[in-house]
């Protein structure tokens, strides 16, 4: 059954605040192999004008995806999570990601579309820090796939 449209525009409560630490930022770069030393030296980092380690461009999903399962979980949407591939994902940001950030995500249904019987979901997470101001915009795309002459 195809996604109601009249979800577009649903925006769901900001979640709990994530602190970003240094190890956090160290381990995700090496899971990425970046090895990029902003990531995890404190110096190189300032050196560059940051108060401290920056994370890399994809950190973010982290706490985004986290975030969309409010999305996925929501009954009266009724997406079948057991379908769901992520098709695409997309970040703009205001400034980089940092350790020590408290940052919360703000998650709304940007899109529903059908193609060829797949429903295609975009979601927008809003990335604020601990004053409210803006750090990043996460678009995630993800694609329920169409059910077989099986159902399966």
């Amino acid at each position: 059954m195809a996604l109601d449209p009249s979800f577009i525009g649903r925006t769901y409560p900001p979640t709990e605040p994530y602190e970003v630490g240094r190890e956090k930022i160290r381990e995700f770069a090496i899971a990425i192999g970046d090895t990029n030393p902003a990531f995890t030296d404190p110096a190189v980092a300032k050196a560059l004008g940051h108060p401290d380690v920056i994370a890399p461009t994809t950190f973010p999903f982290v706490i985004t995806y986290q975030a969309a399962s409010q999305v996925v979980e929501d009954p009266e949407l009724g997406l079948d999570y057991s379908r769901v591939v992520h098709g695409d994902q997309k970040f703009s940001y205001s400034r980089p990601v940092l350790a020590g950030d408290r940052l919360t995500v703000a998650v709304t249904i940007d899109n529903i579309k059908s193609l060829a019987g797949n429903d295609v979901l975009t979601v927008r997470g809003e990335v604020s820090d601990a004053i409210g101001e803006h750090v990043v915009t996460s678009i995630m795309t993800l694609v329920a796939r169409a059910a077989d002459e099986t159902g399966k």
